[in-house]
Order: C-alpha cells, then sequence, then structure tokens
C-alpha cells in the first residue's frame, strides 16, 4: 500500500461544480473501509480486527445482563428535548456526584449536564460554541479530532507536541506553560488518551484543573475511557469531576457516554458535563446542529447508571481487559515492536514499528502488509492531528507507530496476535 494513500481525498466530492469540498475519513472508517474492500466484515472467522475503537459488546462473566429488548413509550413517539430527558439529565449528575463528589458543597444538577447522540455529536456541539481563541490539542490524540477542530473557524487549533521517547509525559508545569506560552484559553485532550492509554490522574489531574481555574483555561476532557484504567494506585474509575470545586465556577467541561464505558456505543448516547452556562450554549447550538438525540434510548439509558449497575458493569470489564492488554503489551514486544508506555487506561496499544526492518517499519507499508494477513490496524500518522492540513503532509508524526486494540473479545486478540507474528515474521523475511 502506497505511504500516501490515506491522505489521498475522495475527489467524488468535488464533481458536482466545486460545490461540495473533499473530506477524509477517520482513521478506524478509512482501515476498516481498506479491509472491507478486501472482503472482511464484522464477526469474519478469518480476519481480526485490531483496529476497532469499540469495545466487545456481549455478556462478560459477572457483568449485568445485556440490554437486549427497549420499550417505547408513547411520549418517545415525540422529539426529546435537544438537552436531553430531564430524567437521564438528573441520573448522570447523581452518578458523578456520587461517584466523585461525596461530601463536596458544590454538587452537579441535571442543569450542568447536556445528553447529544453521540461522543461526536457533543464534540461538534462544544466546537461549534466555542470564541474566538486558541485552543491547544495534542499529538498525538482522537483522530475525529482533525476535521472537528477545522471545520469551525471561529477558534485557532494550536498542537502541543508529545514525545515517544518520554513516553507522552506532560504534566501540570507543562500544561502552565503551554496556556501562558501560547495564548490559550482552552485545550482539548482524551483522558484516557487514545491512542497512547496515557492517564491523568490523582494529585496530577487536580493540578490541572487547579490550573486551567487559576488561569482561566477551559479544560474539555474526552473520558470516554475513564473505566477502562490500569495505573497502579489509581482509581478504578478517574474524572476530573473529582477536583473541581465550585461546578458552576471552574472551567471544567467533561465529555462522557454509553458508547465505552458502559460499551453500548450503537446506542449513541452521550453527555457533556459542565458550568450551567456551558451546557445551555451546548442546548443552543444543538438546535441547530443536530436537533438532540434518541428518546426511547434515552429513557432506556436511565437504569444502566444505577449505582449497582455500574458497579458490576466496571468490575466485569476489569477482569476482562485486564487479561487482554497484559496479553498483548508482552505479545507485541516479544515480537520486536516497542511499547513506548504500557497503556495506563484505555484499550490501546500504541506500538512503534522503529525495530522493524525497512519498509515495514512505515506504519501504511505496515498497515497494507497487516491486511494481506487479514487484520486491521490503524497507522500511528491518523493521530497526528492536523486541522486544515497546515503542516506538510511530508512532516506527518508518528509513521512509525501503530494503534493496535484489545477491544475485541480474547479469541479475537488471540487471532490477530497470531497474524501480527507472521506479519513481522514476513517482514524480517
Amino acid at each position: 500500500m502506497d505511504r500516501g494513500d490515506h491522505f489521498r481525498p475522495n475527489q467524488g466530492a468535488a464533481t458536482l461544480g466545486g460545490a461540495f469540498r473533499p473530506v477524509p475519513r477517520t482513521g478506524v472508517i478509512f482501515v476498516t473501509e481498506e479491509a472491507t474492500a478486501r472482503g472482511y466484515h464484522a464477526g469474519h472467522p478469518e480476519w481480526a480486527n485490531l483496529g476497532q475503537g469499540q469495545p466487545e459488546t456481549g455478556d462478560l462473566p459477572g457483568a449485568p445482563p445485556r440490554v437486549e429488548a427497549v420499550a417505547v413509550d408513547p411520549r418517545d413517539q415525540e422529539y426529546a428535548p435537544v438537552a436531553g430527558l430531564p430524567e437521564l439529565r438528573a441520573a448522570v449528575a447523581d452518578f458523578y456526584n456520587r461517584t466523585y463528589r461525596r461530601g463536596l458543597r458544590s454538587q452537579y444538577s441535571a442543569e450542568n449536564v447536556c445528553i447529544a447522540g453521540g461522543g461526536r455529536a457533543a464534540l461538534t456541539r462544544v466546537a461549534a460554541s466555542l470564541g474566538q481563541i486558541h485552543l491547544g490539542h495534542f499529538l498525538p490524540d482522537y483522530t475525529a479530532y482533525e476535521e472537528l477542530l477545522d471545520i469551525f473557524r471561529a477558534f485557532l487549533p494550536t498542537p502541543i507536541l508529545l514525545d515517544a521517547e518520554r513516553a507522552f509525559a506532560f504534566d501540570a508545569a507543562d500544561l502552565r506553560r503551554e496556556i501562558l506560552g501560547r495564548g490559550l484559553s482552552g485545550v482539548l485532550m482524551s483522558n484516557p488518551c487514545n491512542p497512547t492509554g496515557r492517564l491523568v490522574w490523582g494529585d496530577e489531574l487536580a493540578a490541572w484543573v487547579s490550573t486551567a481555574r487559576e488561569l482561566g483555561c477551559a479544560l474539555l476532557i474526552d473520558e470516554f475511557y475513564s473505566h477502562y484504567v490500569w495505573a497502579a494506585g489509581a482509581p478504578p474509575m478517574e474524572s476530573a469531576a473529582r477536583y473541581v470545586e465550585d461546578v458552576d465556577l471552574d472551567p471544567v467541561v467533561i465529555l462522557d457516554g454509553l458508547t465505552k464505558n458502559w460499551r453500548y456505543p450503537g446506542w449513541r448516547v452521550s453527555w457533556t458535563l459542565g458550568p450551567k452556562r456551558v451546557i445551555e450554549a451546548l442546548a443552543s447550538a444543538g438546535s441547530f446542529l443536530d436537533g438532540g438525540g434518541s428518546r426511547p434510548l434515552q429513557r432506556a439509558a436511565v437504569p444502566l447508571l444505577e449505582p449497582a449497575t455500574v458497579e458490576a458493569e466496571l468490575a466485569a470489564v476489569r477482569r476482562a481487559f485486564l487479561a487482554k492488554r497484559e496479553l498483548m503489551v508482552r505479545r507485541v514486544r516479544e515480537l520486536g515492536l516497542g511499547v513506548d508506555l504500557e497503556p495506563e487506561g484505555s484499550f490501546y496499544v500504541f506500538a512503534s514499528l522503529a525495530g522493524l526492518p525497512e519498509p515495514l517499519d512505515d506504519c501504511m507499508t505496515f498497515f497494507g502488509a497487516a491486511l494481506a494477513q487479514k487484520l486491521i490496524c490503524v497507522p500511528g500518522v491518523f493521530f497526528d492531528v492536523n486541522p486544515g492540513q497546515r503542516r506538510s503532509r511530508r512532516l506527518a508524526r508518528f509513521r512509525q507507530h501503530v494503534r493496535l486494540s484489545f477491544g475485541p473479545p480474547m479469541e479475537e486478540v488471540e487471532r490477530g496476535l497470531e497474524k501480527l507474528e507472521r506479519v513481522v515474521a514476513a517482514g524480517r523475511r
């Protein structure tokens, strides 16, 4: 596969008199479509999808029974409120207060919550609500941020570079320096990070929140992997909500949903948590962007936030995913790929190809070789978030990395690692 294939836009979009611009595909969509063109489909017994961005969605030992039917109340034939059903907004607020804010004076209420039809919809509402600011974002980070940061021209995306050689380290002192040095009014991040698995937690996360509060810089934190926490000593669930002093004054906006932490990606139910004035702006943005999420699924989501359900699901996820994490980290290293940082959170290993022979040390070449073995991964260059392609494509970072997911069931992860071994062996020959 050509090393520049992923940069080629869909030229068909430019044929209607120039009315439409070419729109790039995100990393997971790109790799899945490339695999589908070669015969892949979900559940295919000969393929292994280590490129998927969703967790396994079936039964796990000890987990609550999976929801297999959703009742439709007569009221559910109507539109849901743009900000979400009041009962779900209240349930989300209660979840955060119960989990992270016991004994604290300032508590979240339903008015601090905005429901949307999935994580991208929630992020789009946030982006549409930002003013003319410099918005910091990290490299590497979630691939969908790239187009999101480009389409709304009110703010200027400002990259913050992280180095694999330092295990992608970045602390509160670094954050202070970037905010003051670059004049940032907001910072967007995933925590745990997709793709590196870096987790900011405990005293360090408290220091980030304190820095944002002191400097008046909004922290926009994507916490979709916040129940996949593996760092030694860290709580099993972590959130910046734990360190907010005043829920209506601190500039902390949190995004999460059923997608990863409850393993219901197909429901497309997400939420944003933040100061009431921010939530009001997001609801206004949603009124013209998407009109609101699914009413029946919002109603069905309420019981999933009950304490016993959350605790059982969390325990089951930890048992299943820790075993897959340990297996993948060990096998990846045995095969000669590097692991700059053992994932402290999420269900990804951001593996380095630097120790492999040419041309297999290039992520696009590696991706093509993997497809030949019916294996899917995501090339590292997709995480070089580059809104508007302001930086030269020739200088794309992370060409020597691929993201491998241990989101699939164990048997598929094992099959994928066997295929990975064949890819590396063939390259060495």
